[in-house]
């Protein structure tokens, strides 16, 4: 025997007015799958996971209508639509994380007034230089990657930036000596390791579930294009990309 459902008994169950059941009946949107002789209206099963998905459409901001004509289409596959609704609150999920942690530090910076300033991460580059670096990193990697990373890192203290950039070029400097190590070996993926979790620092992705591989991948193949970012001793050194390249692969292919 199905089970049917008042408005009330949806209402409750559904977080939703009994006001807003009514609307959605009357423009079509959700109509109940039994009226009484006294006028009443019952819900089954399928009119809960519509309602269900009418709500994702309604977080998602889609309009009443839009909503409509995506559950009326003959198309429709409610096995999609859910995992399509997944990786959208996923993303969502994941973005709202990462505000609130830059909020939390944020706050507890401004309050020690030990927040870095723009000119303070820039620190050392002549301003052209800093400019520029900056409209390349947007056009590589997008202006919210750019913002969100500036942002994390002015949240840090000058203490605390100087130690990652300390820490980031010490590390760096071990994997210089490890150039003709296999790129596999433990000690070179603990530094690899090691290099990850300082980048992830740098880009401001530290507190995100996301693990950044492929991003983190794609890095390692630009090394290998852009000889600034590996130089040993000064010097532009291409046999050292490629060693990093090779172990930032082997890194990403254990951890997918």
């Amino acid at each position: 025997m199905k089970k049917h459902y008042s408005v009330r008994q949806l209402s409750r169950l559904a977080g939703v007015s009994v006001r807003t059941l009514h609307l959605y009946d009357e423009i079509g949107l959700l109509t109940p799958a039994v009226r009484t002789d006294a006028g009443y209206r019952q819900y089954e099963e399928k009119e809960l996971l519509r309602l269900q998905q009418i709500l994702f459409y309604k977080e998602l901001d889609f309009s009443l209508k839009d909503i409509g004509g995506i559950l009326d289409d003959p198309g429709f596959d409610l096995v999609k639509a859910l995992e399509s609704h997944r990786t959208s609150l996923q993303a969502r999920k994941e973005r709202i994380h990462s505000l609130l942690t830059t909020i939390d530090k944020t706050i507890f910076h401004l309050k020690k007034q030990t927040m870095l300033s723009h000119e303070e991460l820039y620190k050392g580059l002549p301003k052209e230089q800093a400019a520029d670096w900056r409209k390349e990193a947007t056009e590589k990697w997008g202006k919210d990657a750019v913002e969100r990373s500036e942002m994390r890192l002015l949240t840090l203290t000058p203490q605390d930036l100087a130690t990652l950039r300390t820490a980031f070029a010490e590390n760096c400097k071990k994997l210089a000596t490890l150039i003709h190590s296999d790129p596999a070996s433990p000690e070179v993926q603990a530094s690899v390791r090691t290099h990850y979790h300082q980048i992830r620092q740098f880009w401001g992705t530290a507190d995100e579930p996301d693990p950044q591989l492929k991003a983190y991948q794609c890095l390692g193949e630009m090394y290998t294009q852009d000889e600034r970012y590996t130089t040993v001793d000064g010097q532009p050194n291409p046999v050292f990309a490629q060693f990093l390249y090779k172990a930032i692969t082997h890194f990403v292919q254990i951890h997918h």
